[in-house]
């Protein structure tokens, strides 16, 4: 591009085209939407959707539109409607998780992974408890770049946390949870919905290991 500038020299006017760089584009947003739809890792399955649907509510009423526990694989190409058996076998690769809508996804999406991380142990790779293997994976599957902006951001700050020793909950000191993009959700089968609603005294081996958030 040229510009043309016109200045005063000892008395006479004189201009001179002068090359200038384009103008920056427009700047772009770096992030799109909150999707609404929520994926997540923590371990069983039943404890997840138990503190998620059941607890993280008493905190932010009506947050969760509809929930349902089932198995998500990172891999695109991976097998199709795995069965329970299969997936508790680890041959799949697919991970069990907790598939939810959020009512206002700008508000509570947030405060959902930081509340994820108050209740199992993000450091035991491929493990909760005395639960072994890759469907145990602690795993946040984001459904658009801006959920994983938020994921990272808050992954950063509990390894903050725990880096300080301000938080000192778990077993170990490094953050092993994954991040990744979303794939195809399968349904388990409905006698594993709302399995520790239906079955108080039902197997759960999370707890909530901090009360709040640290501040700093």
């Amino acid at each position: 591009r040229i510009r043309t500038v016109h200045a005063f020299i000892m008395g006479q006017s004189q201009s001179a085209e002068i090359p200038i760089a384009n103008p920056a584009p427009p700047a772009v947003p770096s992030t799109t939407p909150l999707a609404n739809e929520v994926t997540l890792g923590a371990g069983c399955y039943w404890g997840t959707e138990k503190y998620i649907v059941k607890d993280f509510q008493k905190l932010f009423p009506n947050a969760v539109k509809s929930a349902s526990v089932g198995f998500m694989s990172p891999a695109k190409d991976h097998q199709k409607n795995p069965s329970y058996r299969q997936v508790c076998s680890g041959a799949t690769g697919h991970v069990e998780v907790l598939h939810l809508t959020l009512s206002e996804p700008e508000k509570h999406y947030e405060e959902l992974i930081r509340f994820f991380f108050m209740f199992h142990d993000p450091t035991t790779k491929n493990r909760q408890g005395n639960d072994v293997g890759s469907q145990y994976s602690s795993f946040i599957f984001t459904h658009s770049d801006s959920q994983r902006v938020v994921a990272e951001r808050v992954v950063r700050e509990l390894q903050g946390h725990i880096s300080r020793g301000t938080l000192s909950s778990f077993e170990g000191t490094e953050v092993k949870t994954k991040i990744g993009e979303a794939t195809v959700f399968y349904p388990a089968t409905e006698d594993h919905q709302n399995y520790l609603a239906k079955n108080p005294g039902g197997y759960c081996n999370h707890y909530m290991r901090f009360k709040a958030w640290p501040l700093a």
